[in-house]
């Protein structure tokens, strides 16, 4: 059987092994330099993860990521982020779902956004780490249709946040 790992599948866990350990060093880095890594990474893993290409005869098929994170390495993740972007980690989010029911703006915060991604970036290399070609053939599907279905939106959305951090004049 030939290798199920094309040269984007090999360039996206690339990427998701930067953003993970980006992540994961959050707490030592300084915050201009988390929001940079954060501005550059992000559009390359959306422009890769769009670009996942399957087997066709796996493209059908149901895949799976094994759930490795656990609630207390995602919360410190979280936990991590927020306190390097305080207040700023939160936002005011316009393409949620509950804004067509309200009348009040709805806050969500760039450091759950973000632990979002993480997790299942976390899961999908867990799920690789020692897989067999069939099995990573069926993480990239899973990794693929949750980036389709999920966690697309929030890496533009955070995406959009850090931008404004990044380039918006700071009122001190």
């Amino acid at each position: 059987m030939e290798s199920t790992l094309n040269p984007n599948s090999i360039a996206f866990i690339g990427l998701c092994n930067e953003y993970r350990m980006a992540l994961e060093n959050a707490r030592e880095t300084e915050r201009d330099d988390f929001i940079d890594s954060m501005l550059r990474l992000l559009p390359r893993m959306y422009i890769s993860a769009t670009d996942l290409k399957v087997d066709p005869l796996m493209d059908d098929a149901e895949g799976f990521l094994t759930e490795s994170l656990d609630e207390d390495y995602y919360e410190a993740i979280r936990r991590n982020v927020e306190t390097l972007l305080g207040p700023d980690d939160v936002y005011l989010e316009v393409f949620e779902e509950d804004m067509k029911y309200s009348d009040t703006p709805v806050a969500t915060s760039i450091s759950e956004g973000l632990a979002d991604i993480f997790q299942v970036i976390f899961n999908f290399l867990s799920t690789i780490r020692d897989a067999t070609d069939e099995n990573m053939a069926l993480a990239i599907v899973a990794v693929r249709d949750d980036f389709r279905a999920y966690w697309s939106t929030p890496l533009c959305n955070v995406l959009r946040a850090l931008n404004h951090l990044k380039y918006s004049p700071s009122i001190d």
